[in-house]
């Protein structure tokens, strides 16, 4: 009955759509048959908070994922929630109940075979400065781990080719030094060179587009998603794909992490470690497809 007037009360008082009802229904109906089988009825005030918690141990060994469990925990609370504000009981069960941690997305990465497939593959690219620009842009990213917005902020002051470093400007305006190898630099002089042969109106930024004004954000994801197309295998093909692949590959070749660590400008130590989740599964897939005994 209560479970009825519920769902009324979000279609009519909280204007919820019928999808969201029909899963608050489906989600309480499966809450309501486990409780009369723990009980024998299903009545609101007989319930505890150790009774919710045992149901949702029950969904995780069905091999539910975090997200669909904490979503059941969601329309129960709401529920008792209606019920302790309409004064059917008084104190909410499920209030003080926590849900599984959904575990987190290991970061989408290029490994260095596939990035060397991308970059040499010369039919990718038009023969002129934009197809130039392109292609450096792409191998930038990749071999620095800067971000989007920190790439097209870059300006021709900031290289210094004396010490082979670059100054990055990060979020909250947190400048850090990026070193660059001498094949790298070359690579810095070369677009240079062709982009001030090429482009007129001299711009301070070290990326531009043909008629020298600086790139926007659009651009450069549409420039990176275009050509790491290629691999089909990967879910997203975005710039921060190649920041995750500069700190997968720094660390799988023996990088300490704290020096990862300041190459990303990442202000916590944590933001860092899910790369060595990264490199540890592929160390595992490694041994699982290796090993003669690993299947068995």
């Amino acid at each position: 009955m209560w479970k009825e007037k519920f769902i009324s009360y979000l279609r009519y008082e909280k204007n919820y759509s019928s999808q969201t009802e029909i899963s608050y229904f489906t989600d309480l109906t499966q809450f309501e048959e486990f409780i009369i089988g723990e009980l024998g009825a299903f009545h609101p005030a007989s319930i505890d908070s150790d009774l919710i918690r045992i149901w949702i141990s029950r969904l995780m060994e069905q091999r539910l994922k975090a997200r669909s469990v904490n979503r059941k925990l969601s329309a129960v609370k709401s529920f008792f929630r209606y019920l302790k504000k309409n004064g059917i009981i008084l104190q909410n069960p499920a209030e003080a109940v926590s849900g599984p941690k959904a575990a987190k997305r290991l970061p989408t990465f290029v490994n260095d075979r596939e990035m060397t497939l991308v970059l040499d593959d010369a039919l990718q690219y038009s023969d002129d400065f934009r197809g130039l620009r392109d292609r450096f842009l792409i191998d930038l990213l990749y071999l620095t781990g800067m971000r989007r917005a920190e790439l097209i902020a870059l300006r021709d002051t900031d290289i210094d080719f004396g010490s082979s470093t670059l100054r990055v400007t990060g979020k909250r305006n947190k400048q850090r030094i990026i070193p660059f190898s001498d094949d790298t630099g070359e690579k810095i002089k070369k677009y240079m060179a062709a982009r001030d042969a090429e482009i007129e109106n001299k711009s301070p930024f070290l990326f531009v587009k043909e008629d020298g004004d600086p790139l926007y954000p659009k651009l450069v994801y549409n420039i990176v998603h275009d050509h790491l197309n290629s691999i089909s295998t990967l879910s997203k093909k975005s710039p921060h794909v190649l920041r995750h692949s500069f700190a997968t590959e720094m660390l799988n070749n023996g990088a300490e992490i704290n020096a990862v660590k300041e190459l990303l400008g990442h202000s916590s130590l944590a933001s860092t470690e899910v790369y060595t989740h990264v490199t540890f599964e592929e160390l595992k897939k490694a041994y699982d497809n290796a090993h003669p005994r690993a299947k068995k």
